[in-house]
């Protein structure tokens, strides 16, 4: 597995950095500004992969991912969730956070070393969603 560092933009405030070891940025997560709901684009390489979207909802938190054909099982909000290839039906990540670490620590457990860094991207992403107030 690859060693990343994630570095935010506190000009911006809405961009998250992912870099590798080499101090080469390797993905981002920019918010968009400007909307009723929360909506976050992941890049990798530059290039736009996927888009979190906070939908509306009365009881529990719904969201969409857009751009991959992959979905979430689970439960995000405990942070204990699985990510699905829908092409194939292979499972690509199980998501489980730490709770008894100082800040937010994830296990992940990645099943493709050459989906990692997208899968990195889309978790901070989806936290970042839902760490938004609206």
């Amino acid at each position: 597995m690859t060693s990343t560092l994630l570095k935010e933009s506190y000009f911006h405030l809405v961009k998250n950095f992912i870099y590798n070891m080499e101090k080469e940025e390797v993905a981002y997560i920019e918010q968009k500004l400007m909307n009723l709901m929360p909506k976050f684009f992941v890049y990798v390489k530059g290039e736009k992969i996927a888009e979190i979207h906070k939908k509306f909802s009365f009881l529990k938190p719904k969201y969409e991912i857009v751009g991959k054909n992959w979905v979430t099982n689970g439960d995000l909000w405990a942070h204990e969730y699985n990510i699905t290839d829908m092409d194939s039906g292979n499972q690509i990540a199980s998501i489980h956070k730490e709770w008894m670490t100082w800040g937010d620590s994830y296990m992940l457990d990645i099943e493709d070393e050459k989906h990692e860094i997208s899968i990195m991207a889309l978790i901070l992403a989806i936290d970042a969603v839902m760490a938004t107030k609206n």
